[in-house]
């Protein structure tokens, strides 16, 4: 047997694998996906998937956490497409040093979270670092899995930021975890416009 042959059996083998477990794949809900992690990247994955969400015609809306009213390349492109913002607008927290105006700014833009996680219009929920309002305790933690857990069966939520509870890891249909290997900020590299931020 030649070399192409074999590829062609280990192939379909690989084929049938997938299409059995696609074929088993049959409930219709929406998910939870946590991306956690000290990595770069979670913020951008979770506004790929909304690009990709708005780019096949459904309504998802993102809930900013810890960053401020800075330009934002995602909000910019995104508001012209329909897609309504919650933006805390404190900053970073090693900023702010005021643990009470904190905890009230991230109490309001809740407030609207509450709002897009209760409305079935929106496929889709971007909870931006989110992850740091709890590790904080700058938000109810039992109110927050709640309105995560009774949000629109056919809604997906997504939730970022570096240390993810426990709690949000297990009910999380799917959690990813990105790994920080090598980052240009620590050489020195400033942030960059539009691939950074």
């Amino acid at each position: 047997m030649d070399r192409n042959q074999k590829h062609k059996i280990k192939a379909q083998k690989q084929k049938e694998k997938v299409d059995a477990r696609v074929a088993q794949a049959q409930i219709e809900q929406g998910i939870m996906l946590v991306i956690t992690g000290n990595g770069k990247g979670k913020s951008t994955a979770g506004f790929g998937t909304v690009a990709r969400c708005v780019g096949h015609g459904y309504k998802a809306a993102v809930v900013q956490f810890i960053k401020g009213q800075w330009d934002c390349g995602e909000r910019n492109l995104l508001e012209q497409h329909g897609v309504p913002f919650a933006v805390m607008g404190t900053g970073f927290t090693w900023n702010t040093q005021d643990r009470e105006a904190d905890i009230a700014a991230a109490t309001e833009v809740w407030e609207q979270a509450k709002i897009f996680l209760n409305d079935p219009q929106y496929h889709l929920v971007l909870l931006d670092e989110l992850t740091y309002m709890l590790g904080y305790d700058y938000l109810p933690k039992d109110e927050v899995l709640a309105a995560l857990k009774n949000r629109p069966e056919q809604q997906s939520v997504i939730v970022t930021g570096r240390g993810a509870i426990s709690e949000l890891r297990e009910m999380a249909d799917t959690v990813s975890e990105i790994k920080d290997i090598k980052h240009a900020f620590k050489a020195g590299i400033k942030a960059r416009k539009g691939v950074d931020w």
